[in-house]
C-alpha cells in the first residue's frame, strides 16, 4: 500500500479520475488508509477482498485531506458508499473528487496534449570539400532546402545564423537543417547512377 503527498495543483490535473476525499485526516495517513479499508469492508462497501491500495494526501484550508482513488478493477457498492459518505459527513467531511476540485479549488485544469511532431527528414547537402566561407555554406544549404520544398526552414536557418556569434555555432545551425555530406560522396553517387 502506498501513500503519496501531492499538491492541490496536482489534484486539479486529475479530471479523468474519481475517488473519495476525506477532510481533516490528521495523524498517520497509513492508519487512515487501514481504518477506512476496515470500515468500508465491515459495512459491505468493499467487496470480494477489494481494498484501497493507495491514497494521496494533500493540504488545503489548513486541513490534511486524503484522496482514495477508485481503480477500474475495484469491486465497490457505489450506492452504499454514497449513503455512507453522506451519513459520515460530519465525521469525515467525505466528498467526491469530482465535487471537491470544482467547488474548493476552482476546477480541473485541462491536461495539455503534447503533439508528436514527426522528425523532419533533413536533405543531404554536400558542403565538405567546398569553399569554407560561412556565407557560401549558408547559401548552398539554403539552396538545398529550397530544392526540397523547405523554404520556411531555409529562412529560419538564415535568421538563426545571422544572430549567432561564431563560425562553429553557424555550422552547427546548418547541421540542424541539412545532413552535411562530402562533395566526393556526391560525385561517387553520380558515377554510380550513370
Amino acid at each position: 500500500m502506498s501513500i503519496r503527498t501531492i499538491s492541490t495543483e496536482q489534484l486539479r490535473r486529475m479530471g479523468d479520475r474519481e475517488g473519495l476525499i476525506l477532510q481533516g485526516c490528521g495523524g498517520d495517513p497509513q492508519e487512515w488508509l487501514d481504518g477506512i479499508n476496515q470500515i468500508l469492508n465491515d459495512d459491505g462497501i468493499l467487496k470480494k477482498g477489494t481494498r484501497f491500495e493507495e491514497a494521496y494526501t494533500f493540504q488545503h484550508d489548513g486541513l490534511t485531506c486524503l484522496l482514495f482513488p477508485f481503480k477500474e478493477n475495484m469491486k465497490l457498492d457505489m450506492g452504499k458508499l454514497a449513503v455512507w459518505r453522506l451519513a459520515s459527513y460530519s465525521t469525515f467531511g467525505g466528498t467526491w473528487l469530482s465535487d471537491y476540485v470544482p467547488n474548493r479549488l476552482g476546477g480541473f485544469v485541462p491536461v495539455q496534449e503534447t503533439k508528436v511532431v514527426p522528425e523532419q527528414v533533413k536533405p543531404d547537402c554536400p558542403l565538405i570539400g567546398t569553399d569554407g566561407n560561412i556565407f557560401h555554406l549558408m547559401g548552398k544549404a539554403s539552396e538545398t532546402l529550397r530544392k526540397n520544398g523547405m523554404q520556411e526552414q531555409a529562412e529560419e536557418m538564415r535568421n538563426r545564423i545571422f544572430r549567432c556569434q561564431s563560425y562553429d555555432s553557424a555550422l552547427s545551425i546548418i547541421g540542424d537543417y541539412v545532413n552535411i555530406t562530402s562533395v566526393h560522396q556526391e560525385e561517387c553517387m553520380d558515377m554510380e547512377m550513370e
